[in-house]
C-alpha cells in the first residue's frame, strides 16, 4: 500500500472549518457574536501554540449543534459548505489530491476537526476515506458534547492511523511508502512518522524544524 495523509485546514484548505463553523454559526444568531467570537479566537490561538485542550474545546464546539439538534445543524452545514467552503477549495489543492490518487495511493484525510463538520468537505475532495475526531453520540444519534474514542489530535493522529490500517487488516509496516502533508507544529508526531513529511503552508515553527531537517516544503497556496 501506498499511503497518503492529509491534513485539512490550512493545508488542504486556506481556512480552519472548526473556526470558521463557529463563526457561521454566529452569523445565524444562534450564540452571542461578542462571547462566541472571543472564546473562539482564545482556543484557535490555544491550537497554533499547541495548548489546546481538544476534550474542553470539543464540549465548546459543539454547543450550538448539541442546542439546535442534528437536523436543523445538517441544514446549516449544507449552507455553509454552500458560502464559506466551496469558494476555498483551491484547484491547486483539489489537483494535488487528485494527482495522488491517479498515482494509485490510498488517500486519507487525517484532521482533529470533528467528523460532523469535516465529513461533506472531505467529500467535496473526492476523499472517502476520513480520520477526524469522532463526536460521541447518544442512542438518537445527536452529540453528548464529548469525544468518541482517541481524537485524532497531535500524537492522537498516529494512533487513529494506526487504528485504521489494522480495521483493514494493515500495519504500519505493511506501508510501502507514507506520505503526510499537514502545516501545522501540532502534527509533528505524523510527521515524524511517515517516510516522506511535507510541511504544507507550515507555520514558522514547522517550517523552523522542516528547514532544519531537509524536510520538502510546500506552500500551496502562494
Amino acid at each position: 500500500m501506498r499511503l497518503t495523509l492529509f491534513d485539512l485546514d490550512h493545508t488542504l484548505l486556506p481556512l480552519d472549518s472548526d473556526h470558521a463553523w463557529g463563526k457561521f454559526t454566529v452569523s445565524l444568531g444562534w450564540r452571542d457574536a461578542e462571547h462566541f467570537s472571543r472564546a473562539n479566537d482564545q482556543f484557535y490561538a490555544q491550537y497554533q501554540n499547541g495548548t489546546l485542550d481538544i476534550g474542553e474545546y470539543i464540549r465548546f464546539a459543539t454547543t450550538a449543534l448539541r442546542e439546535r439538534g442534528l437536523q436543523q445543524a445538517s441544514q446549516a452545514h449544507q449552507r455553509f459548505m454552500q458560502a464559506v467552503i466551496q469558494p476555498a477549495l483551491h484547484p491547486c489543492a483539489l489537483e494535488l489530491v487528485r494527482a495522488h490518487q491517479a498515482a494509485g495511493d490510498v488517500v486519507v484525510i487525517v484532521t482533529a476537526t470533528n467528523d460532523f463538520i469535516t465529513r461533506p468537505i472531505a467529500q467535496a475532495f473526492g476523499v472517502t476515506e476520513l480520520i477526524a475526531t469522532e463526536l460521541e453520540r447518544d442512542a438518537q444519534g445527536n452529540p453528548t458534547g464529548a469525544i468518541q474514542g482517541t481524537p485524532s489530535f497531535r500524537a492522537g493522529k498516529v494512533e487513529r492511523v494506526k487504528q485504521w490500517l489494522s480495521a483493514r487488516g494493515q500495519s504500519w509496516s505493511s506501508v510501502r511508502h507514507s506520505t503526510f502533508y499537514s502545516d501545522s507544529i501540532n502534527d509533528l508526531a505524523l510527521l515524524e512518522h511517515v517516510q516522506l513529511p511535507v510541511a504544507t503552508n507550515p507555520d514558522a515553527r514547522l517550517r523552523e524544524i522542516a528547514s532544519a531537517r531537509g524536510w520538502r516544503i510546500l506552500d500551496l497556496f502562494e
